[in-house]
């Protein structure tokens, strides 16, 4: 039966003197992609996300984006949101035809309180 050729588990098998050798370069290849997987989660976690203050102009309700500085007139959706909020909204951002910024809030992800009274005007 056993001439000491057979596979793994089988009587006379030997393991290399050197050993495997390739259980690092596994575990290395396994936490890359765990990275990988984390990085693309938070980057499409919080993609489409604005936070920033809702204001009240002429054209309608305004969220101006905290992080870029950039204003977006609200397009009327699913979503109730009132001038003076402080908010964080999810949806598609879009541009109009003379190049205004649009935002389509899908979702209140959070709701921050009130803006401090420079922001809210």
């Amino acid at each position: 039966m056993g001439t000491g050729t057979g596979a793994p588990g089988t009587p006379g098998y030997v393991a290399p003197k050197s050993g495997y050798g390739s259980g690092k370069a596994i575990g290395i290849g396994v936490g890359a992609a765990a990275a990988g997987a984390t990085t693309l989660f938070l980057v499409m976690h919080h993609r489409g996300v604005v936070t920033g203050c809702v204001r009240q102009t002429d054209d309608g309700l305004r969220l101006v984006d905290e992080k870029k500085n950039k204003s977006y007139a609200l397009e009327p959706g699913i979503v109730s949101v009132k001038a003076g909020e402080r908010v964080q909204l999810k949806g598609k951002k879009s541009s109009a035809n003379g190049g205004a910024q649009m935002f389509e809030p899908t979702k209140v992800v959070k709701n921050l309180g009130s803006c401090s009274a420079e922001a809210a005007h």
